[in-house]
């Protein structure tokens, strides 16, 4: 088997559907978490739907919260809304602002994001951190 293990399933061994979306989605998560547009970019080309993970965290607030701008951008280019925030009420901005991504704020803000929205919200976060240049970055 290549390499590859699979589960065996009722039918013989072969991996079900569910299990390949599955396995699809954490690609898709670990691609956005690791910056990897390439891989990214193909599958939001081909449709891909917009996914979250247990945590309702979406493709752009992994990428958001790991600092990879790049990536962040191609998200937004596919149609991701800025200001989706997960299950805590954090928003992308507000983790980039909390992790100190400049590059990310400045892409969430062009693409519309606000700085207000969230638990804590982005502005709130760059005040609690004194991070004024992220501050300045808000508008």
């Amino acid at each position: 088997m290549n390499g590859e293990t699979a589960s065996p399933a009722d039918d013989g061994g072969s991996v079900s559907p569910d299990d390949e979306a599955v396995a699809l989605a954490h690609t898709l998560f670990d691609a956005a978490r690791e910056g990897n547009s390439t891989l990214l970019g193909g599958y939001l080309a081909a449709g891909a739907p917009a996914l979250t993970n247990a945590a309702g965290d979406s493709l752009l607030m992994l990428a958001a919260y790991h600092g990879h701008a790049d990536t962040v951008k191609l998200i937004l280019a596919h149609g991701a809304d800025a200001n989706t925030a997960n299950d805590r009420g954090q928003t992308p901005l507000a983790g980039a602002v909390f992790k100190g991504y400049p590059e990310v704020v400045q892409a969430l803000v062009a693409a519309g994001a606000d700085p207000d929205a969230g638990r804590p919200s982005a502005r709130a976060a760059a005040q609690m951190f004194a991070r004024d240049d992220l501050l300045a970055l808000l508008g």
